[in-house]
C-alpha cells in the first residue's frame, strides 16, 4: 500500500512539473559573468533547483561524515572509560580486601 501511495504521488508531482514546464517556455536572458544566453524559463528554474539540492546534499554528506567521525571517537573513549572502570573496580576490591586483612 505504501508503495502505491509513493507511485501515485510521484506521478502527480511529475504531472505538475510537466504543466509548469508547458506554461513557462518563454525565453529569458541569463547573464553569467562573461556570457549572456537565452534559455527557457523552466530550464533556468529546474537547473537552479537541481544545483541547490546538490549543494544541500553535499553539505549534508559533509556534516554526516563529521558526525560519524565524532561518534567513532566518542565510542572509543567510552570503551576506554569502561575498561578503566573495570580495572579501577578490581583495584578497589583488592584494596578493600587488604584493609580487611589489616583490621583482622
Amino acid at each position: 500500500m505504501k508503495s502505491q501511495v509513493y507511485i501515485i504521488s510521484a506521478l502527480v508531482f511529475a504531472l505538475l512539473i510537466a504543466v509548469f514546464a508547458v506554461i513557462n517556455v518563454e525565453p529569458v536572458s541569463v547573464n553569467y559573468l562573461f556570457v549572456t544566453t537565452d534559455s527557457p524559463l523552466i530550464i533556468v528554474i529546474l537547473s537552479s533547483a537541481l544545483f541547490g539540492s546538490l549543494m544541500t546534499g553535499g553539505f549534508s554528506i559533509y556534516h554526516l561524515i563529521k558526525l560519524r567521525k565524532h561518534m567513532r571517537l566518542l565510542e572509543k573513549e567510552n570503551r576506554n572509560l569502561k575498561t578503566n572502570q573495570v580495572f579501577q573496580s578490581h583495584i578497589e576490591a583488592d584494596e578493600i580486601d587488604e584493609i580487611e586483612l589489616i583490621e583482622e
